[in-house]
């Protein structure tokens, strides 16, 4: 998929990861439209501002109906605070769980016709090396992630046909506020090499994604994993 004169919208846009795909994107060439719940939080030069709650079907589909000439998906937003499955809050673990899932989904289901109509195009989704390993205080999270490692896997055949290539991007530790905000709550501290830099981390999924790669993973999980990651089950 060519990056440079492609029209992509970033869901979570307004700070870390979502900022990041903004900025290198615009910097490729790309038109992008850049969305958040908060919009007045998103400081993209460049970049058209909407607002998008990905958990809210009308929300989705009024975006979807303004950004019709979209042909690249990145789907990055995402609730990372469910705590642990059996003690933590139900509504918390629901509400990681209907980010990642059902508003990956969602975003799916509104674009897939419109990455059809634009020439099939291609879908990006964030996903998260917790979906294989996790830590005490994250398991929702994880859970949430295994979920949408799955959806990945499955809307991958199910849009081959319309030519869309969709692909994960499955990070390890990646140095965001949000990562550090947690870590600095549980008391941990990361070994020097183990976190990723954010603009590292989306140049490595900007490359891959013009390589026409259906898994990217970042060199720290690739070290890591004991067996093949998502193309062997996709």
């Amino acid at each position: 998929m060519k990056l440079y004169g492609a029209t992509a919208l970033v869901t979570g846009s307004n700070r870390g990861i979502g900022h990041q795909f903004g900025v290198d994107l615009i910097r490729r060439g790309a038109k992008v439209y850049a969305t958040a719940r908060r919009p007045e939080l998103v400081r993209i030069p460049g970049a058209e501002v909407l607002r998008l709650d990905i958990t809210d079907q009308s929300s989705v589909d009024a975006v979807a109906a303004l950004a019709g000439d979209v042909d690249v998906l990145i789907n990055n937003a995402a609730d990372t605070a469910g705590g642990n499955l059996v003690t933590g809050d139900l509504n918390a673990i629901r509400s990681t769980m209907d980010s990642n899932y059902y508003g990956t989904l969602a975003m799916i289901r509104a674009f897939a016709p419109i990455l059809a109509r634009n020439g099939g195009g291609a879908i990006l989704n964030v996903l998260s090396a917790a979906a294989w390993a996790t830590v005490d205080g994250n398991t929702a999270y994880a859970a949430a992630k295994s979920a949408q490692w799955g959806l990945t896997n499955g809307v991958r055949l199910e849009l081959a046909a319309q030519g869309t290539q969709v692909a994960a991007l499955v990070p390890g530790l990646v140095g965001t506020q949000t990562l550090f905000d947690f870590a600095e709550r549980h008391g941990i501290t990361f070994e020097d090499g183990a976190v990723m830099d954010p603009a590292d981390l989306v140049r490595l999924a900007l490359d891959g994604l013009e390589a026409g790669e259906i898994e990217i993973l970042d060199p720290v999980v690739k070290r890591q994993l004991p067996t093949p990651g998502l193309g062997s089950l996709g």
